[in-house]
């Protein structure tokens, strides 16, 4: 699996998620922020939605944003738990790594290793032998 250090830009997109979590956590419904950044240079962000019968993730959320915001290319994706500072880098659950591979196959995910060091991958390595719903990459 190929792997992309971190860019300022990235950093940024890290930034925004924190903020977005900052601004809306909640210890029993918002636990997790995300960003997406477009190819238009825009940033979109989500939380989690929690309720009795579970909830989304907050990258799909993000991702929803952007997508009903008209973006067609997505770029870089990031999500971030708890509420300390700085809020640690979260590597996305399965269902998320399936909606990333479903709308941005070549989206890159920023995700950390079990030492704290963190790095990008394409969404399309995240899920080996993925199912493929759609007939072909997304317009």
């Amino acid at each position: 699996m190929n792997t992309f250090p971190l860019t300022a830009q990235d950093e940024t997109l890290i930034a925004a998620a924190r903020q977005t979590l900052r601004r809306a956590y909640h210890p029993d419904r918002h636990t997790v922020g995300s960003a997406v950044m477009a190819a238009s240079g825009q940033i979109y962000t989500g939380v989690n939605v929690e309720s009795c019968a579970a909830g989304p993730c907050a990258e799909p959320v993000a991702l929803g944003a952007a997508i009903s915001a008209g973006e067609q290319q997505l770029l870089v994706i990031v999500a971030v738990g708890g509420f300390e500072e700085p809020g640690y880098v979260l590597n996305p659950c399965g269902n998320c790594r399936q909606m990333m591979i479903d709308y941005a196959p070549d989206m890159l995910v920023i995700v950390g290793d079990e030492r704290g060091a963190h790095f990008k991958v394409r969404a399309r390595d995240l899920l080996p032998f993925a199912y493929r719903h759609f007939g072909g990459d997304p317009p």
